[in-house]
This record gives structure tokens, sequence and C-alpha cells, in this order.
């Protein structure tokens, strides 16, 4: 088997290291690039472990159009991108490219989505993926092809399977949509059922196997639980449609091996020497 499409989740590593790095680290011109330095740094330890045969960064619509059109609170409640954070975000695409690596973005779906459909081509033609990201989300895309990595602050990163899946959260990763309906998810801004938590669905969806055969079972359940999925059942449908990742068309990506002196250069003309200087001894 050849070796994995590493792809991850741009904007996830760039919040990630914009909040873990000092802002005193700063390149050119005074512009702070912890967020940049942060980013490369992890795909870069990424890259030695795995050997992929190519990296796909992937970035997105901050939410898609869509998703708010059909529940308008989603991803609202979340704050605006800070100002020293988007100044490096508008420089990411062409440092992360310069590394010879893929930059996959789209202009209305999210990068949840992008990451998504990399996995559905790969898979689709006979190849594997490893997805970097921290969004449960992208449970649902773990399957025979596809793992998610874990990084880890001890250690290597491991990577969890279908197996994984079901360890934390419960349910296998065709049912991760029906979950989050159920449950909801808070950093979506997605409330799910009332009084129904993560344990209650994982439960529901064990017994029943999807959110429809759960609000068929409805009159049998606890009657508390049967008022509510009576009520919510087409607001629980729309939740479970928002959750479900969407397919995007996108080529497979062809091999590609990660350029050190590219990124080295790219690196430099940031200001982000100490970077440049150890990619240039490697």
């Amino acid at each position: 088997m050849s070796p994995p499409v590493l792809t991850l989740d741009t904007p996830w590593l760039l919040y990630r290291s914009y909040f873990a790095i000092p802002r005193s680290i700063k390149g050119r011109d005074g512009m702070p690039v912890g967020a940049l330095l942060g980013t490369v740094n992890t795909i870069l330890g990424l890259v030695d472990h795995f050997e992929p045969r190519v990296v796909v960064c992937a970035s997105g619509a901050e939410d898609a159009a869509y998703r708010r059109k059909l529940y308008p609170p989603y991803h609202a409640h979340r704050d605006a991108m800070p100002a020293e954070l988007r100044a490096q975000w508008d420089c990411a695409r062409e440092l992360l490219g310069a590394f010879g690596w893929t930059v996959r973005d789209h202009h209305e779906l999210e990068a949840d989505d992008v990451l998504w459909s990399c996995s559905r081509v790969e898979g689709a033609a006979g190849g594997t993926t490893l997805i970097a990201t921290a969004d449960r989300d992208l449970y649902q895309a773990v399957d025979g092809h596809t793992a998610v990595v874990e990084l880890r602050r001890e250690g290597p990163p491991g990577t969890i399977d279908a197996r994984g899946v079901v360890e934390r959260s419960g349910v296998r990763p065709d049912q991760i949509p029906d979950l989050i309906a159920l449950r909801g998810d808070p950093s979506d801004g997605i409330p799910g059922a009332r009084g129904i938590g993560a344990k209650t669905a994982a439960e529901l969806l064990r017994e029943h196997d999807t959110l429809e055969g759960v609000l068929a079972a409805g009159p049998g359940l606890r009657p508390r639980h049967a008022a509510v999925l009576h009520e919510q059942a087409d607001e629980l449908r729309m939740f479970r449609h928002i959750a479900t990742l969407q397919d995007i068309p996108f080529k497979r990506p062809p091999d590609g091996a990660t350029d050190r002196a590219g990124g080295a250069a790219a690196a430099r003309a940031l200001g982000i020497n100490a970077l440049a200087r150890r990619l240039e001894t490697t």
C-alpha cells in the first residue's frame, strides 16, 4: 500500500498555534508570526512521523452559507478572528504552498467538507488518508481508508480508527451526524434534543441505529424523551443535515515531496528567520 495522504485542518492549526505560541515572536515589519510558525512546525513533525505521499492543507468558508440559512444560530456565537491572526491567515496560503504542499480551499463550504472530500477521493482510488484535526465532526470520515490523527502532549502522534471512534463517541463513524443531531454540538451552536446528552444519545443510537430509527421508536421510549423527539423531529433532521459533511469534486492530488528549501525562502521573506535557518540546515 502506498504512503497516506496527510490532510490538515489549516484553520484549526492556525488558531491552535495563535493561542499556544507567545505573540512576542515577530517577523517582517513587526508582524506576529507565532500562528504561522506553530502551524508549519506541527506539519513538519507530522511529515517526519508519517512520511506521507503528499500533504494537503485544507481551508474553507468560516461557515457554509447553506448551513447558516438552515439554522441562523449556526456559528453565530463565535468571536471574530483577532486582527493579529487575520494578518497571518492572509499569509498562510503562500507560505504553505512554498513547501510544495497542496492547498485546497473552498469559498462556500468549510474546511471539514474539504477534508472529508479529499478522503473520499483518495479512498475511491484505493489510497489511505490521515486527517489532522481536533474537530470530532470528522470522525464520520473514518473508515478502512481513513483515520484521524491524534496529537499528544507526550510522545508521538497517534491515529484514531473506527474502533477508536466508538471508544471516544460511543457510536460508529457513520452514526456521527445522528449523534450530533441528538446531543448537539456547542462549538457549532447546534443545541440538539432538549434534555438528551451525549451518553443518552449514544445509547439511543446503539439501540435504534439512526436518527430516523430513534424517532420511530419515540412512543416506546421514556415519556420525557418521547415528547422531546416528537416536538423536535423536523429540527433534529435539520441538525443532522447540517452535521453531515458534503462532497466537493476534487482531483486526486499527485505525489509531492516537502520542499524545505522553498519553505525556507518563504519563511525568510516573512521574517521567520529561526525557522528558515533550521530548514536550510536539514
